[in-house]
């Protein structure tokens, strides 16, 4: 097993690429602290895994309020002992052309993508730093580095996550914690299960391997993240979009 007896939080873990992530990391012998907003589907969706034999436990958590935040750090490390893995995964989207962005929707997706991962990271780093070592792995988007029509507020999240992964990646290397970055493309969630088959059609168009891809594709690209195998990767940011953007 990969990641045997290591403690990971994957934050937007209750449904998704999260719920996915999830599953991965608890089949690869991991004790995944389940974080998501979402308190029944949040319950509901570690229950299920937890009936599958993982070892798995749910934690509420509002990434945009830091004392929420501390609160659920709290808990994994009391019940757990030690936290290894951060997965900051949580994210929204409120897209709009720039013309009719409004001011709340901007802030409300930089509050959640942005400010969530500067908590949640700030947050687990003491225990990190006492262990002297760890893996925070946090989620970009090809929209945040090539921009992507009607998600400026998105896109700037995204492309703030890299800054931030790259800024950390030098500043906590030398304390033995490894810090990258996911980049997905077009992805078959929740989310594009709501896009008509039209629009669907054309996203595929935009892929060279012709097909979107699956959140097993991301956590996969997690899991090798948060593994011992990428023990010398540090402030990568690791494309998995089926070459969209070549």
């Amino acid at each position: 097993m990969r990641l045997k007896d290591k403690v990971a939080i994957i934050t937007g873990a209750a449904n998704g690429i999260g719920l996915t992530a999830s599953e991965v990391f608890a089949r690869e012998g991991a004790k995944v602290a389940m974080a998501d907003f979402n308190i029944e589907q949040g319950e509901n969706s570690a229950q299920i895994l937890r009936e599958q034999g993982y070892e798995v436990t749910f934690f509420q958590v509002n990434v945009v309020d830091r004392t929420s935040v501390d609160l659920m750090v709290e808990k994994v490390q009391a019940l757990y002992g030690k936290i290894e893995i951060l997965i900051n995964n949580a994210g929204i989207t409120k897209d709009a052309m720039l013309s009719k962005l409004s001011v709340e929707d901007f802030q409300a997706v930089l509050d959640v993508n942005l400010t969530g991962v500067f908590h949640c990271t700030q947050a687990v780093l003491p225990v990190m730093i006492t262990n002297g070592k760890g893996k925070i792995i946090n989620t970009s988007s090809v929209s945040g580095v090539y921009g992507n029509v009607g998600q400026t507020n998105y896109a700037a999240t995204k492309a703030g996550v890299v800054g931030m992964t790259k800024t950390w990646a030098k500043e906590l290397g030398r304390k033995g914690i490894n810090v990258n970055a996911v980049a997905p493309g077009f992805i078959e969630t929740g989310m594009t299960a709501k896009v008509p088959e039209k629009i669907l059609d054309q996203m595929k168009q935009m892929v060279p391997l012709a097909r979107l891809g699956k959140p097993e594709d991301i956590a996969n690209a997690y899991l090798y993240l948060a593994s011992d195998e990428s023990n010398y990767v540090n402030g990568t940011v690791l494309h998995v979009d089926g070459g969209i953007m070549m």
